[in-house]
């Protein structure tokens, strides 16, 4: 028999879509599921995916497809789909109500509520006969200990509550140098000495954590923690999380080796990856790093790129029913499109014991050797061998084009499309490639057009049936981070203009005037609490963001009340940052800003923008490029006189200028007190 859809097929999200044929009688987010759940007094369900996540689409399977759990679901649940991606702000709570349950959390996530949203119980991937037996357990729990769940309800929803609010902390407080040593410290004793990353398996990339090290170790010239640094980008970049052939990163190794990844690849990974991947370029200069962004790039181009210049939020981790089959090779395969003469290429990528996935038969391209190495054991020119690779990656990139594709998460998110703005910023800061600018300008200019009001009030999304979500805090200080993203590269001082509008209708909307943090989501969101996003995780926390847009912001255009304000948020965060490095380290770059010199490096004259090219191209954090032109940058509106003159600014104190590059060089490195060539 034909299933009918449930309510889910008039969404536009495809997680919400892959469950609109399933039995279970599910309801999108929002008021109207929960009165029917009071009139019904019936526990809710609110189970929490995304388009991309393999474990969604195996719970779906074993339960949400089978009629006889969909009965059950259905006669004493109120069943709610989430689109996590979309509605971050309610994966929050209830990521917070399983964490604090069980320790544990990810995705799916399953949690169950009172008709007014409260949490009970929750947890994430269910097995079919554990899943049938918890909805009974809840079932007869509610309507025979009634009082026993409304309490725990109420427990749980005050610490929800309390979860992640913070006290203003004194303003006098001083910052020092030696808390981000002692988090280093800290820090490095979890650092994979053989592998890179930490100690731990599953292996997330991380690219906010590795751009502080960076950062760190340039600042202190610390070479242990740069060799560190080198070795993880290395590991990544020939790791089986790498798409050797197609480009982009996945978004997590399940082993320490960077080997098997989870296949989904998301663009805010890939987005934040070419920011690191470009700034590491510029201070290694390895040809591998340059490859990495190039072919990520033409990744982002070729497979998330909409008409409208948007980019798509990811690619699924399974195709054909398999997980990461689209993206591995048997040695039959490989034999039927590579000559004798590419031999060489099974060597290159593994197809051995190293690349050998045993769970599938198949062998997933990595590399184990490094290029120069490999060059060397195979007798190749360094020319020669990127012609010949680029050969065979075309010709494994077309094969694998007549494959059947992982499915398309098509939404387009603000925040993770400015992410990617930013990386493509540092991308055409570091080669030049004026096509980078290109999609760069595409991207901002969409979110211009489709996603931000006269007002300057900023959406998440707007979807194919035109309805809206509103922006939360992530989406409004990406967006002004990738605005000042711009700047740095096309010096066009209306970027920088908007970028101030939208921190100040952050501020109207989400600040908390007690704490000076910001609140995840608006004062009147219809949630059960409001939430702060504190601690840097796979992307870094909204308020370590904002602290350091409003800091950069200010000592650009001399806006003291931002600098003030970015100053208070630090405050907050300072007492116990050397406890956890790695949630802490966008806090960490800000804190840079207050205990190292902050350069501001300034260029005047018809040829001002090639002249700041050079050092566009050079290592160089902590720091902010401008040039004079008549606008009305604070930083720039008194030095439009003269030409090629280089100013450079220290911690807001500007030097005579000085007109010759080698000089202005000179200054810099003195300022830095540096010893790298």
């Amino acid at each position: 028999m034909e299933r009918q859809p449930n309510a889910l097929i008039e969404e536009t999200s495809p997680y919400l879509l892959q469950h609109a044929y399933n039995p279970v009688k599910w309801l999108p987010w929002g008021e109207k599921a929960f009165e029917q759940a009071r009139s019904e007094d019936k526990l809710v369900l609110v189970s929490i995916g995304y388009a991309a996540c393999h474990w969604c689409h195996v719970m779906e399977h074993e339960s949400f497809e089978e009629e006889a759990v969909a009965e059950l679901m259905n006669r004493h649940f109120i069943c709610i789909k989430v689109d996590r991606e979309e509605r971050p702000d309610v994966d929050q709570i209830y990521m917070t109500a399983v964490q604090l349950m069980t320790q544990r959390g990810g995705w799916p996530l399953n949690c169950f509520t009172l008709p007014d949203g409260r949490p009970v119980f929750g947890g994430t991937y269910f097995p079919r006969e554990q899943w049938l037996h918890v909805l009974r357990s809840l079932e007869h729990t509610y309507r025979n200990d009634r009082s026993r769940t409304l309490e725990y309800a109420e427990a749980l929803h005050q610490g929800i509550i309390q979860s992640d609010l913070i006290q203003k902390s004194a303003e006098n407080i001083s910052f020092s140098r030696e808390k981000l040593h002692e988090m280093v410290l800290r820090w490095s004793r979890s650092f994979d000495r053989m592998e890179g990353g930490g100690t731990r398996a599953p292996k997330f990339p991380l690219p906010n954590n590795l751009d502080f090290l960076m950062a760190y170790a340039y600042l202190n010239q610390d070479q242990k923690i740069l060799n560190h640094v080198e070795l993880t980008l290395d590991k990544m970049a020939m790791g089986g999380i790498y798409d050797q052939i197609g480009g982009g990163f996945a978004r997590y190794s399940v082993d320490m080796l960077w080997k098997v990844p989870h296949f989904e690849k998301m663009l805010y990974d890939n987005g934040q990856l070419l920011f690191t991947y470009a700034q590491a370029y510029k201070l290694f200069s390895k040809n591998e790093y340059r490859r990495v962004v190039y072919q990520t790039v033409s990744w982002l181009e070729r497979e998330l790129l909409s008409q409208d210049g948007g980019l798509y939020a990811a690619l699924d981790a399974d195709s054909e029913g398999e997980e990461g089959k689209f993206y591995c090779w048997t040695e039959v395969e490989l034999d039927q499109v590579l000559s004798k003469e590419d031999a060489w290429a099974k060597r290159y990528f593994s197809v051995d014991q190293h690349g050998h996935w045993e769970e599938t038969d198949s062998y997933i391209l990595l590399r184990r050797t490094p290029d120069k190495e490999f060059c060397r054991r195979e007798g190749f020119t360094e020319q020669e061998f990127e012609e010949k690779l680029s050969r065979i990656i075309q010709k494994l990139l077309d094969e694998r084009g007549h494959r059947e594709r992982p499915s398309l998460d098509n939404k387009i998110l603000t925040s993770w499309n400015a992410m990617a703005v930013k990386g493509l910023c540092a991308s055409f800061e570091a080669f030049g490639e004026e096509n980078f600018l290109q999609l760069a300008r595409k991207t901002i200019r969409r979110i211009e057009q489709e996603c931000i009001t006269k007002e300057y009030t900023v959406y998440r999304s707007v979807d194919q049936k035109g309805r809206i979500i509103k922006g939360f805090l992530e989406d409004y200080v990406h967006t002004a981070e990738a605005m000042m993203s711009m700047y740095s590269v096309t010096f066009d001082a209306d970027y920088i203009f908007k970028a101030e509008k939208i921190v100040d209708r952050a501020l109207e909307l989400f600040g908390d005037p007690e704490s000076q943090m910001c609140f995840y989501t608006e004062q009147n969101s219809g949630l059960i609490a409001r939430k702060m996003e504190l601690n840097d995780n796979v992307m870094p926390a909204a308020n370590s963001v904002l602290a350091n847009v409003l800091f950069d912001l200010g000592m650009l255009n001399g806006n003291t009340s931002y600098i003030e304000r970015s100053r208070q948020m630090l405050a907050n965060m300072y007492e116990g940052m050397e406890q956890y490095g790695s949630g802490y380290s966008n806090w960490g770059i800000l804190l840079f800003k207050h205990t190292f010199p902050y350069l501001q490096m300034v260029v005047s004259g018809k040829d001002a923008k090639n002249s700041l090219a050079n050092h566009l191209t050079q290592y160089q954090p902590n720091a902010q490029f401008a040039v004079a032109d008549g606008s009305d940058i604070a930083l720039v509106k008194d030095k439009t006189e003269g030409s090629g003159r280089f100013y450079l600014c220290v911690d807001g104190v500007c030097s005579l200028p000085v007109s010759d590059a080698v000089e202005f060089e000179k200054l810099i490195r003195k300022e830095r007190n540096l010893s790298y060539s």
